[in-house]
């Protein structure tokens, strides 16, 4: 007996629903993106600026996504610790990176042997916000103006102190800066981040900060502590002359507060990251919020953010090259 066996035209729809399928899974997983908590990593000490900024992108997307973003702080190095991190997590969408701008734009022409390479390993994700930097004091400095801790400075080269964040940090370069234009002199005294050099400020540990004004914005009503000059005005900083108004216009240093991931992650999920961080730096509330911490959002697509990383890149490795600047 010859067994016939009739083909249906069920077989061929069947494979091609199930090749559709397998090909439509990574999509769809991706859609789902976040399915579980994300990590965002900040480099430095709780309580300063770059803290202050990350917690309200985590609350933000938090809010946007219906998912945790939780801040982890990894202080250290100048940013390289947690930059470092940051670069060798899996780029699937779960770390993100929350970085004042010396870790993407300063380190690596000051570090010779970093860890982790910041164009080749992160990816831009949003421009955040920058800030003014602000020289300050406590009330009892013999420093009531600029020029005159610009006096001191020259007067006793070495003797008045100052904190920052490290090494590559914009709030040490740009008191090095000042250096440059003025003649003075002063002795670094590093900490983990402004967080912890504010708190040196306060116990007497050294004689002044250059800071963003998030650190200081509650001391600074209180007059606790005393504003000298600041890279611009903002409504926080009413009274406080600006670096130009005391003498010194070619100063041009800011802070900056970024958001990247690592290498990798997906196009998708950078540019959904980047559209909600933008849409959250628009919401009334947080509007209020980043104005009464004198933070500027900057709204820059990936690919923008990209550009303004290459342009700042090149010119602190000018800055460094020019003054000899090299890790203590």
């Amino acid at each position: 007996m010859q067994i016939r066996i009739r083909r249906s035209g069920f077989a061929p729809f069947f494979v091609a629903a199930l090749a559709f399928a397998l090909l439509a899974a990574p999509a769809g997983a991706q859609d789902a993106w976040p399915a579980r908590a994300v990590k965002i990593i900040v480099p430095s000490s709780p309580g300063g600026g770059t803290d202050l900024f990350a917690r309200l992108v985590a609350s933000a997307l938090s809010e946007a996504f219906k998912q945790s973003f939780v801040v982890e702080n990894r202080p250290g190095a100048s940013g390289n610790i947690g930059a470092e991190a940051a670069s060798k997590a899996a780029p699937d969408g779960y770390t993100l990176l929350v970085s004042a701008s010396p870790a993407l734009v300063i380190n690596p022409s000051l570090y010779k042997n970093l860890s982790y390479h910041a164009e080749r390993d992160l990816v831009p994700v949003a421009r955040g916000v920058i800030s003014p930097l602000v020289f300050c004091v406590l009330p009892s400095s013999p420093a009531k103006t600029l020029a005159d801790l610009v006096d001191l400075g020259k007067r006793e080269p070495g003797k008045l102190t100052f904190g920052s964040a490290g090494m590559g940090s914009t709030t040490y370069l740009g008191v090095r800066m000042l250096e440059e234009f003025s003649g003075a002199k002063f002795l670094h005294i590093p900490y983990k981040g402004m967080g912890h050099a504010f708190r040196g400020l306060m116990g007497n540990e050294i004689s002044f900060i250059l800071t963003d004004p998030p650190t200081v914005a509650p001391q600074l009503k209180a007059g606790r502590i005393r504003a000298l000059a600041a890279t611009y005005r903002t409504p926080l900083l009413p009274g406080t002359p600006t670096l130009a108004e005391a003498g010194y216009p070619k100063m041009d240093i800011n802070a900056s507060f970024m958001v990247a991931a690592p290498a990798g992650t997906p196009a998708a999920i950078v540019h959904r990251l980047n559209e909600e961080i933008n849409k959250a730096m628009k919401i009334p509330a947080n509007v209020e919020r980043l104005n009464t911490l004198g933070l500027v959002p900057m709204f820059e697509t990936p690919e923008q953010f990209a550009d303004t990383l290459t342009k700042q890149r090149k010119m602190w490795a000018d800055f460094i090259q020019r003054t000899g600047i090299a890790p203590e």
